[in-house]
């Protein structure tokens, strides 16, 4: 679905007026591109702690144009405010600072270059998750970066986007896969995020395919972001196992057919659902996405019973039951990776989605859960939660909603499709099993929730 108001603040015209008038001016994302050789097309600047000499050691298979920036180059390019090259991408290591004064080497870094990014830039800052550490002073000033990173992430502009990761000690070796995401257009969608990321055993072994060799399964897989879904898992060698409800056979099977896939009808509701699904997958799966969804919106006091029953039974209970029986029955391998698509609303909650936000709610709540459960397996459990998304549902909402909804975020614009799905490919991956039990949030750094 277009939308109007980006190409209107995008043209000559425009530009002029929006600007002139103090309205919401936002650019159009640039998104991953079939061909693209790198992460990063364009300049990247690394500087601050220890962890900045880990990105140096790999920096040159992320792009060619890499800077230092900081009392102490850790590359031969010095770069120089207003004289260097835009920055593309930007890695802060913040993981070092453990005293309130030291938090204005943040401003000291950071300051110079907001005049100096390129056109969707990303930025990521590193840190220490605050409840690993003994010292209460460090534990705050570690803290102090959550507030600084969503705050800085506001203030970007020209589709930037900022993040915080905070590296568990060992987690050193995963550093390359989140920036792979987190510094490319992969991630164009996601912004003000805070991930952990902890140790993990496996690794991508080729990043131009790296989810070769694994099978994943996809529900409600038959069109809109189930399909997105399915397309870029297939994208990254993934073999595709699509899954959606009867009538929507005739898509699913032509869907499969284009990506090399095989297709399942069913009713994940059914009783027999679990046992109908496991007799199809003989072979095992290493990846499951739990995509399928509904609304039935009504305020609570107009809500009926059926409209409740039927949003949590295919939200939620179809998730939790079909994801034990493929772990009880051992169809899910080891190292495998579930992920399961949560929403905004989950979090911040929405008006007339008492059912559904409850629903979304609770897949958050069961990835936290389970993840520790299931990392002796080697398996991760995350949820996805997007926010304004430009599917068929959303042009169905009133014009005054859906423009409201595009506009309340930092990048003030309604995601894609491939945006959640590039974020469903990245927990995927072999070497995403360092992010378990967490909620990564796709919406543009939404006004609605943390």
């Amino acid at each position: 679905m277009s939308d109007r108001y980006i190409d209107f603040a995008n043209s000559a015209l425009g530009h002029r007026l929006v600007g002139a008038l103090g309205l919401p001016s936002p650019v159009r994302l640039e998104r991953w591109e079939a061909g693209r050789l790198r992460p990063v097309e364009g300049a990247l600047l690394i500087g601050g702690g220890p962890l900045s000499q880990n990105v140096s050691a790999f920096a040159n298979k992320l792009t060619e144009q890499i800077y230092s920036y900081g009392p102490e180059p850790l590359v031969a390019q010095a770069w120089i405010p207003g004289h260097g090259p835009k920055l593309k991408a930007v890695v802060f290591d913040a993981s070092d600072l453990v005293q309130t004064d030291q938090l204005k080497q943040l401003r000291e870094f950071f300051q110079p270059l907001m005049k100096n990014l390129d056109h969707s830039a990303h930025l990521v800052i590193f840190g220490r998750a605050p409840e690993t550490l003994s010292d209460p002073f460090a534990a705050s000033a570690q803290r102090a970066l959550e507030g600084f990173s969503r705050s800085l992430a506001k203030e970007l502009r020209s589709g930037g986007t900022l993040q915080l990761l905070y590296v568990g000690a060992g987690a050193e070796g995963q550093l390359e896969g989140a920036l792979r995401f987190f510094l490319s257009p992969k991630s164009a969608y996601v912004s003000g995020q805070v991930v952990r990321l902890n140790t993990c055993d496996t690794q991508v072994q080729d990043w131009t395919r790296p989810l070769a060799g694994r099978t994943a399964l996809v529900t409600g897989a038959a069109r809109g972001i189930g399909a997105s879904i399915a397309e870029t898992l297939a994208r990254d060698g993934a073999q595709v196992v699509l899954l959606d409800v009867p009538p929507a056979k005739t898509d699913l099977d032509a869907l499969a057919a284009r990506l090399g896939g095989h297709s399942i009808t069913l009713d994940i509701c059914a009783e027999d659902a679990a046992a109908q699904l496991i007799e199809q997958l003989p072979n095992g799966i290493d990846i499951v996405v739990h995509n399928a969804g509904i609304t039935r919106d009504k305020t609570l006091a107009n809500m009926t019973p059926e409209f409740w029953d039927a949003v949590l039974a295919v939200n939620l209970n179809a998730p939790q039951v079909l994801t034990k029986a493929l772990l009880d029955s051992g169809t899910l391998h080891d190292n495998g990776r579930v992920i399961l698509l949560a929403s905004i609303s989950g979090i911040a909650g929405n008006r007339g989605q008492t059912n559904y936000a409850a629903s979304k709610a609770g897949l958050i709540g069961l990835a936290q859960a389970w993840a520790p459960l299931l990392g002796a397996r080697g398996i991760s459990i995350n949820a996805v939660a997007p926010g304004f998304i430009e599917t068929q549902m959303t042009a169905r909402i009133p014009f005054a909603l859906r423009e409201a909804g595009r506009r309340m975020s930092s990048l003030g614009q309604g995601g894609l499709p491939q945006d959640v799905a590039e974020a469903v490919a990245w927990l995927a991956q072999p070497g995403s099993g360092a992010v378990s039990g967490q909620a990564l949030r796709v919406c543009g750094q939404s006004v609605l929730g943390a």
